[in-house]
């Protein structure tokens, strides 16, 4: 119908006929362009040296300071093999778990771009590779970046590499490429890693857990434990299953074969990771996985085997090499019925204030055995008192206030005792708490946890915040532990049954050292790529765990275990006069043997940790490991725990400037309960007036062995000294001192130890 102006009128039709006519014309022309810009990056894009590249990408490792190389991860551990050398069942299973449509498509998987585009236009992630050419060209030319960009080059040098390559070639390069954990890169490292056999001896089942791993090898590795090794069999029936799919076995193969996982023999690591140096590399890998970098994501195990990552740790190979030869210096080689093999003398050495991880010993040759003992630790014994001291003096007790010395003391149910003169060993009903810290006294630190309001709830607290992990797991994986097992609210909890790793041990007192001052430990302390670009950076987080008043109590208490004579760790106390703190630690097991032998000790400057267990972290000291050259008997801490801390200690300490700890507070706050006043026991015209602790401690060690050396059945407490002329004071009072109705008189000279044995204390409950 023509309009007023007599023009025919436009109706919504022929609009509509309009629009999509310019609406064709324009995709046509965006087609065109996208094609010609296709085409244009496609032939503009060249295939990277992939020998060149893919080098280039190893991941170095460096000691502190970010100088010295430590090591690299992996690329080394490879064996090109061709195709005909690799058994059919192997590139079936492959083929069938990660690209099922590998002999058909072109190399590309379109769906998977797409959805890549559409995800990065939306700010989300994007997916990763999907076919084996993909994969292959992701591992072999590229980075690990995830971007729309990196996608669609990766699909270039797919479509690139699928003209140019035949489909046996891209499987045999992929195949030689990818990584299937335990270090090894390519199937016949792979099968040597796994199955200490080439890749053409590999059954059915074996390969299909080899294509099995690939899909994930920091998961999927038998060797990690039972939740590994189901995670294993879980993937490895998927990929049978798959091949009968396909065709590539009969279902009866499948469902015989998928029974049962392969047998795995023991292979032996690769020699480039011999003494410490793979228990470096591999606790620095395990600590890497669970960092994150400025996206937020997690590092991962192709970024730290293939990403060219420049990793800078914490470690220091000076004081590496201390402890080693300090260790190697003290501990046994033999004696009779001692298996040095047996032994596990563990160590770790963490800086004040900084919670750095600067050295560690695992307790054998990375060859021998992958089980680092400075991570898995065993149980703490009396070294975990110094957190019950800590708790005592945060909630108002002082060093001069009294506990009950006596043995046995029963609380509740449950009956508590000191060990050593002949199994009574009591100290009296008024021992001070800093004389029961110098001596190792049980029953003192019972009375003080049941004096507390919550007493054992408080001692963890306390422990938590100077850098013991809780009982609760807040990291999942290997590494420096964020739970300590056996960590519960009993009374009984300062005397050490809980398992604590020796790293997390010398960073508790690491926080005494640094005035009462907490930071996590830590091992990685900068990762950048290849280019320089900082993917992370450690911050040393501090947090006051303690007030400076307590903090120097707790280190003056503690250096009257190394420095008084009847201190338990006089073994310690170093030839330069240096000052020292520390704890010995002594505990059982079940049945009441000792289990794990322990010194903790440090200086302003470094705090360090030694830890002696036996077989698989539980075996029995007493009775087995030999005594020293001095005949004391050897299972204490304070022998050769002591001893070797002192061996590692002048060695790392060697030139470097004394310094003294704060001087005590003597802090007296509100006790909560009364009954812990010090003693003062009536006038005495033959008694000397009570003397005030100096901070004039001896220098020097003392030049002989305890008086009172136990001669019946070893027991898990350390040897008595005499006891002071001066038995009440700031010390407390000795039993033989304690009031009576009879006149006052000066205190007898004690007995001597007796000689008559006592049973075994309970199950994890007597320590040192």
């Amino acid at each position: 119908m023509p309009d007023k102006t007599g023009k025919p009128q436009k109706t919504w039709k022929s609009r509509l006929k309009r629009f999509l006519l310019w609406g064709t014309v324009t995709a046509v022309v965006l087609a065109l362009l996208g094609v010609a810009g296709f085409v244009y990056v496609y032939k503009s894009t060249d295939i990277p040296d992939p020998n060149k590249d893919f080098l280039a990408n190893a991941s170095i490792v460096y000691y502190d300071g970010g100088k010295d190389e430590l090591g690299r991860y992996a690329l080394q551990n490879r064996d090109s093999i061709p195709l005909a050398d690799m058994p059919d069942n192997v590139k079936q299973a492959v083929v069938a778990a990660e690209d099922q449509s590998f002999y058909t498509n072109n190399g590309i998987d379109t769906k998977g771009i797409l959805r890549a585009v559409f995800n990065n236009a939306k700010g989300g992630s994007t997916q990763g590779a999907s076919t084996i050419t993909q994969q292959y060209v992701k591992i072999l030319y590229l980075n690990q970046e995830r971007s729309y960009k990196r996608k669609v080059k990766e699909a270039i040098l797919s479509l690139k590499i699928q003209r140019e390559q035949s489909k046996d070639q891209v499987l045999e390069g992929y195949l030689n490429t990818i990584y299937f954990g335990r270090g090894a890169y390519g199937i016949q490292a792979a099968a040597n890693a796994y199955f200490d056999k080439p890749a053409k001896e590999l059954d059915l089942r074996e390969a299909a857990v080899l294509a099995s791993v690939l899909n994930d090898p920091n998961d999927l590795d038998p060797a990690d434990g039972k939740d590994a090794r189901r995670a294993l069999k879980g993937r490895f029936q998927y990929v049978l299953d798959s091949m009968a799919k396909v065709g590539d076995i009969t279902e009866s193969e499948a469902a015989q074969a998928r029974k049962r996982l392969p047998a795995f023999p023991k292979v032996e690591a690769e020699s480039t990771y011999g003494g410490q140096k793979g228990h470096m590399l591999s606790l620095i890998k395990d600590q890497l996985l669970g960092l994150e970098k400025p996206d937020g994501t997690l590092f991962t195990e192709d970024e730290i085997d293939g990403g060219g990552l420049r990793i800078t740790t914490t470690l220091d190979p000076k004081i590496m090499a201390d402890i080693e030869q300090g260790i190697e210096e003290v501990r046994p080689t033999e004696g009779e019925g001692f298996q040095p093999k047996q032994l596990h003398a563990a160590a770790a050495t963490v800086e004040p204030g900084t919670g750095a991880l600067r050295g560690f010993y695992a307790g054998q040759d990375y060859l021998d055995s992958q089980l680092n003992w400075a991570i898995a630790g065993g149980q703490a014994g009396s070294t975990f008192k110094a957190y019950a001291l800590a708790a005592g003096l945060k909630d108002g007790y002082a060093l001069k206030d009294t506990f009950d010395g006596n043995s046995p003391i029963k609380i509740g149910d449950t009956e508590f005792e000191n060990q050593g003169d002949g199994g009574s060993a009591s100290k009296g009903s008024a021992i001070s708490l800093l004389a029961a810290t110098e001596d190792s006294v049980n029953t003192a630190f019972i009375d003080l946890t049941d004096a507390m309001d919550d007493g054992p709830e408080k001692i963890i607290k306390t422990a938590e915040a100077m850098g013991i992990p809780g009982p609760k797991e807040r990291r999942r994986g290997p590494g420096i532990p964020t739970s300590t097992p056996g960590l519960k609210p009993e009374t009984g909890v300062a005397l050490g049954s809980a398992t604590v790793s020796p790293i997390n041990m010398a960073n508790g007192y690491a926080t005494i050292a640094a005035g009462g001052v907490a930071a996590p430990v830590y091992v990685i302390s900068k990762v950048t790529d290849r280019n320089g670009e900082v993917l992370y950076q450690h911050k040393v987080s501090e947090k006051r765990a303690l007030s400076a008043d307590i903090a120097s109590d707790v280190a003056y208490a503690l250096q009257q275990v190394v420095e008084s004579p009847e201190g338990t760790g006089f073994e310690a106390a170093m030839d330069d006069g240096r000052p020292v703190a520390g704890k010995t630690g002594t505990a059982t097991k079940d049945g009441g043997a000792v289990s794990s032998s322990w010194f903790v000790g440090f200086t302003p400057q470094l705090s360090t940790a030694v830890m002696y267990v036996r077989g698989p972290g539980n075996g029995q000291l007493d009775d087995w490991l030999p005594p020293s050259s001095d005949g004391r008997a050897g299972f204490y801490g304070g022998n050769y725990p002591a001893k070797t801390w002192k061996a590692i200690m002048s060695r790392a300490l060697d030139g470097v400037p004394v310094e003294e700890f704060p001087e005590p507070a003597f802090v007296d706050g509100e006790a909560p309960d009364p009954g812990h006043t010090p003693y003062t026991p009536p006038p005495s015209p033959t008694r000397q007036p009570t003397r005030e602790p100096t901070r004039e401690p001896t220098s020097e060690p003392p030049t002989s062995a305890p008086t009172s050396e136990p001669t019946q059945a070893p027991t898990t407490t350390e040897p008595t000294q005499p006891p002071t002329t001066d038995p009440c004071g700031l010390l407390g009072c000795s039993p033989s001192s304690e009031p009576t109705t009879s006149s006052p008189s000066p205190s007898p000279s004690p007995p001597p130890p007796s000689a008559t044995a006592s049973p075994r204390p309970e199950p994890g409950r007597e320590q040192e």
